[in-house]
This record gives structure tokens, sequence and C-alpha cells, in this order.
């Protein structure tokens, strides 16, 4: 009699890196940090994740299908960063994908990416040229109407809530409820060191204060002092001082 041994199935191995640069140039690397970290910095507390150049995988027993996007947003998924990201055990695609195209990418960017995203559900691909070498207003976005995708006229992230434009090298974005702002990084450290100058102008104008306080009230006290000094003397001539106007 033979026993039969159960095949059991190990999940594969799904890589965290491919050795391959992060971006084609600095103005490309610079990009895709500050789009990052601009858009971490506005959905911190919210449900979701902002990844960057990391692997998504898509399809689970198959390692090689995956892409890495630019930048990814995902909502309704934990916090924080990971490794890669694998759809089936997060149970959510990204909503919005950014690449930082050039024309070297172009035909992958246009064509693989547009077409697989589309058919992953992401709501929104945004392609951001930041040398203007193929998408000559910089910026270019699609948005998901049903199974397709259609170009965005409004320059409008529905899923963000935010407006976009360019700025030089840069996506700027605006936020729909306040029309304020979202600084990038180094505007945020510009701020931060107006707001420590100010507050240090502001304890040196108080201290000045309390030194020019205390100074009249020993001069208050110097006079009331003088002024007891002068009744004394008074009183001991037998002059009454209350009798004084």
């Amino acid at each position: 009699m033979t026993a039969t041994v159960p095949v059991v199935e190990t999940e594969p191995f799904y890589p965290s890196a491919d050795g391959e640069p992060v971006a084609e140039t600095y103005d490309h690397l610079y990009a895709l940090l500050t789009t990052l970290e601009v858009l971490k910095q506005y959905l911190a507390g919210c449900q979701a994740t902002v990844l960057g150049n990391q692997f998504l995988y898509y399809a689970q027993g198959f390692p090689k299908l995956r892409v890495a996007p630019d930048v990814m947003v995902i909502f309704d998924v934990a916090p924080g960063g990971r490794d890669n990201y694998k759809t089936w055990q997060e149970g959510q695609v990204p909503s919005v994908i950014f690449e930082m195209t050039s024309g070297g990418t172009k035909e992958q960017d246009q064509v693989f990416k547009k077409t697989l995203y589309e058919q992953l559900g992401v709501k929104e691909y945004w392609l951001f040229d930041p040398k203007g070498e193929w998408v000559k207003e910089q910026l270019r976005g699609y948005r998901l109407r049903g199974d397709a995708y259609e170009p965005i006229q409004d320059n409008r992230s529905e899923p963000l809530q935010l407006r976009l434009q360019v700025e030089g090298r840069l996506i700027s974005f605006t936020r729909e409820d306040t029309g304020e702002k979202l600084l990038i990084p180094d505007e945020l450290a510009q701020t931060l060191r107006q707001e420590v100058l100010a507050r240090q102008q502001a304890e040196k104008q108080a201290q000045q204060e309390r030194q020019r306080a205390e100074q009249e009230r020993q001069r208050a006290e110097q006079a009331e002092s003088q002024v007891e000094q002068l009744k004394a003397k008074l009183r001991s001539l037998g002059v009454d001082p209350d009798a004084i106007e």
C-alpha cells in the first residue's frame, strides 16, 4: 500500500528591489520625492498610505507581474510604509498613480502602464514630464470613467480633492476646500524658520517689556521712598506733611 503525500504549494518570493535606479535624472527624482512627501503630509492621519517607487504586485502567485509606480496613493488601508504592495493582501488597488515620465519612458508610461492601470481600476493616472520632453504641458491626467480612461480637463484630482498645476519642474497641489497650497519640504522648512524667528522676536519683545515694567516699578518705589523720607524729615522739624498742599 502506497501512502499519498499531499502537494504543498508554497507562496513564491516577491522581491522588493530590482537594482534599477529610482529615477532617470535629478529633476525626475526631485519631482518624485517632493510629490511623495507633500501627499504624505496631506494625508497624515487618514486611513491611507502613499508609496514611492515600490513594487505593486497585482497577481498572486506571479511575482513577475509587477510594476513600480513612482508615487501611488491607496485609500482604506493601514497608514505607513511597505517594502512592496500586494493587492490581494491589502484588498485595495491604488486610487491615484503619478509617473514622472520622460522621452525614454514615453512608450511604457503612455501605453503599457496606462493600459495596466486602467484594467486594474486605478481611478486616476497622472503623467508628469518635468523637462517637457514629450508632454508639452508637462502634466497630463486620466480619469477612469466606466472601464476606460478619459483625459482630465479640469486639473482636479477627485480622490485627493486637490487641484494640480505645474510650478517649474514640480507639481503644485492646492486644497479644494480651503484654497490652501500644500507646501513642499523646502517651503515648510522656510516657514518653520520664519515661525522660529517670529517666536524668538516675540519672546525678546516680551522680555524687554518685562524689563521696562520692572524698571518702572523700581522707579516708582524709589520715588515713594523719597517721599516718605521727605515726610519723615518734615515731621522731625515739627511740620505735618499731610497739611502741606
